[in-house]
C-alpha cells in the first residue's frame, strides 16, 4: 500500500499575508457597492488592485462595445485618457482573448509595445493582465499591473487575487455607468422639457434656468449659516440635483395651457384689438355719411344760397365728432394697455357702452362690446380672473406630469417641491392655499428665486423689467407681510445670491 506523503504546511506569514489580501478585496467590494462616481470609484480599484498585487502601478481599461474599444479616464502614471483599439496591445489582445497575460520580462515579449516607455520615460519589467468579467461572464474591461515590487514576476496567486478584484470591480463600474447613463437620460429630459417650455412663449426664454441657478446658489449658501433656523442645513449632491430638477421643470405645465393666454400682453386679444379698431372705421365713415345726408337736408330746406354756411355748420360739426371718436378709440387704447386706470376710467368705460352707431345695413350696433368693456376694466395686468385661474392651473398641470415620470428614489420628491413653488407661507398662495408647516424649504426658496427673476427679467410685453433694489423691496414687502420665508429672504440679499448666481444680474 502506498503511503501518502504529508502536505508540506504553508508558512503561517504567508497565510495571514494572503487572509490579509482576501480581506481586502471583500473591504473594496462593499465600498465599490456604494460609489455610483465613475471618477471616484476607478482610482479605488486601481489603488486596491495595486495592494492586493504588490504592484507598483496599475492601469484598468473599460470595453466600448459600440466602439470596439478600451478606453481609461483613469491609468496611474498617465495624465490623459487612453484609447486603443481591441485587438491592439497587451491589454487589447486580453478584451479580445478573455485570458490572462502575465509576462515576466516584457522586453523580452514581441507583444510588449515599447512606445509608452520610451515617452514616460518609465522602465516596464512584469505585466500581469487580466480580463473583468461580468456576471454573465463577459468580458467588460481589463486591470494591468505592471512591475511586482518584489522584483519577481507576477505568480499564480497574484492572478487569482486580481480576477476576484476584477469580477467585483466589473459589476461596480456596470453599475456605475448605468448610474452615468440614468444622469444623462434625465438631464436629456429635463433640457428637452425646458426647450418645450419656452418654445411655448419665447419672452420668458432663459427663465427656468435662471430660477434653477439662483435657487441652487440659495441652498448652497444655507451650509455657511451657524446661527438662525437654518443653520448648519446641509442638501446632498443628490438632493442639489433634485432642487434644480424641481426648479428647471416647475413652469413645465405652462405647455398645458392655450397660448393666446400665455402669451397675452394686452387686456384684449389681437383679433378682438382688430375687430374693434374695425368698428370705429365704420363709426367714423358713419359720421361722415350723416354729416352729408345733413347737408343734402339742409340745402333742401335752406336752399343752394345758404351752401357755403352750411358746408361750414357741418365742416365744424363734423370735425367735433371725429375728435370726440378718435379721443375715444385713444382712451380705449390706454385702457387696453396692462396698466392701472386712472381715478374715473372705469366709470367712463361704462358711460361709452351706450354709444352706438349704423351698419351698412343701416342698423343701430355699440360701439363698444360688453365682453370688450369687461376686458379693458381689468385692475392688474392683462388677464381676467378666468385666464388667471387657467394660467395659475399650470402648478396642477406640472404636478401632474412630473407624477407621470418613474423618478429614482434619490429625486422622487421633485414633484413635491414644484408643486409648491406658488404657495405661500400665510395660505393665500395657489394652487392649494397649503399652510406654512407643509410647504417644504426647497419650494420656498424656488418662490423667492422665480418672484426675482419674473420681476427682474428683461422687458416683456406685458411689463418692464424692475431694478434690482426695486424687486427687493417688493420681495422683502411680501417676506414682512408673512407670505415668503423671511430669514431666507435676508439670507438671499445678505449672501447676494443673484450676483453669484447669474453671471449678468442685474444691478
Amino acid at each position: 500500500m502506498l503511503s501518502r506523503s504529508p502536505a508540506v504546511p504553508q508558512p503561517l506569514p504567508d497565510l495571514n499575508r494572503r487572509l490579509a489580501k482576501l480581506t481586502s478585496i471583500l473591504d473594496v467590494a462593499k465600498a465599490m457597492s456604494a460609489e455610483r462616481d465613475l471618477d471616484l470609484l476607478l482610482p479605488l480599484i486601481l489603488f486596491e488592485a495595486t495592494k492586493v498585487v504588490e504592484a507598483d502601478r496599475c492601469s484598468l481599461f473599460i470595453l466600448d462595445r459600440e466602439r470596439n474599444e478600451l478606453w481609461s479616464k483613469v491609468a496611474q502614471g498617465s495624465k490623459s485618457e487612453i484609447r486603443l483599439p481591441v485587438g491592439s496591445g497587451i491589454a487589447g489582445q486580453v478584451a479580445h482573448t478573455g485570458a490572462i497575460i502575465n509576462i515576466p520580462d516584457a522586453y523580452a515579449d514581441t507583444r510588449f509595445n515599447r512606445s509608452f516607455d520610451v515617452s514616460s520615460g518609465y522602465q516596464t519589467k512584469t505585466i500581469l493582465c487580466v480580463p473583468m468579467r461580468d456576471a454573465n461572464g463577459e468580458v467588460t474591461g481589463v486591470i494591468q499591473a505592471l512591475n511586482r515590487l518584489d522584483g519577481q514576476g507576477f505568480n499564480s496567486e497574484d492572478e487569482e487575487l486580481l480576477l476576484a478584484l476584477g469580477a467585483q470591480a466589473a459589476g461596480a463600474i456596470e453599475n456605475a455607468l448605468l448610474h452615468e447613463e440614468i444622469n444623462r437620460l434625465f438631464e436629456g429630459f429635463v433640457s428637452a422639457s425646458v426647450v418645450a417650455i419656452e418654445a411655448r412663449d419665447p419672452t420668458t426664454a432663459g427663465h427656468s434656468g435662471r430660477v434653477a441657478d439662483l435657487t441652487v446658489t440659495l441652498a448652497q449658501a444655507l451650509e455657511h449659516l451657524s446661527t438662525g433656523t437654518y443653520a448648519r442645513t446641509h442638501f446632498s449632491s443628490t438632493e442639489i440635483q433634485e432642487i434644480r430638477y424641481a426648479s428647471l421643470l416647475h413652469d413645465f405645465g405652462k405647455v398645458g395651457v392655450r397660448e393666446n393666454v400665455l402669451v397675452k400682453a394686452e387686456k384684449l386679444y389681437p383679433h378682438e384689438l382688430e375687430g374693434l379698431r374695425a368698428r370705429f372705421q365704420l363709426a367714423r365713415k358713419d359720421l361722415q355719411l350723416q354729416s352729408y345726408r345733413r347737408r343734402f337736408e339742409a340745402v333742401k330746406h335752406r336752399g343752394d344760397k345758404h351752401l357755403a354756411e352750411i358746408e361750414a355748420e357741418e365742416t365744424e360739426r363734423l370735425g367735433t365728432e371725429l375728435k370726440h371718436l378718435h379721443e375715444v378709440f385713444d382712451f380705449v387704447l390706454t385702457c387696453n394697455r396692462p396698466t392701472v386706470l386712472a381715478q374715473g376710467g372705469f366709470e367712463r368705460l361704462n358711460e361709452l357702452g351706450h354709444l352706438q352707431f349704423e351698419d351698412a345695413d343701416g342698423k343701430t350696433q355699440p360701439l363698444l362690446l360688453p365682453r370688450e368693456i369687461q376686458s379693458l376694466s381689468i385692475t392688474r395686468g392683462t388677464l381676467s380672473s378666468e385666464e388667471r385661474r387657467e394660467i395659475e392651473s399650470h402648478v396642477e398641470h406640472t404636478y401632474r406630469f412630473l407624477t407621470q415620470i418613474p423618478w429614482t428614489r434619490a429625486l422622487r420628491r421633485v414633484p413635491e417641491i414644484a408643486y409648491a413653488h406658488h404657495e405661500k407661507l400665510d395660505g393665500t398662495g395657489y394652487p392649494r392655499a397649503i399652510p406654512e408647516r407643509t410647504i417644504p424649504v426647497q419650494s420656498r426658496m424656488m418662490s423667492i428665486s422665480d418672484i426675482y427673476d419674473a420681476l427682474t427679467a428683461s422687458d416683456r410685453p406685458y411689463k418692464k423689467a424692475v431694478p434690482h433694489t426695486l424687486a427687493l423691496d417688493i420681495l422683502k414687502r411680501e417676506a414682512d407681510n408673512g407670505q415668503l420665508d423671511k430669514e431666507l429672504f435676508h439670507i438671499f440679499v445678505d449672501a447676494e445670491i443673484p450676483r453669484r448666481a447669474l453671471p449678468n444680474a442685474p444691478k
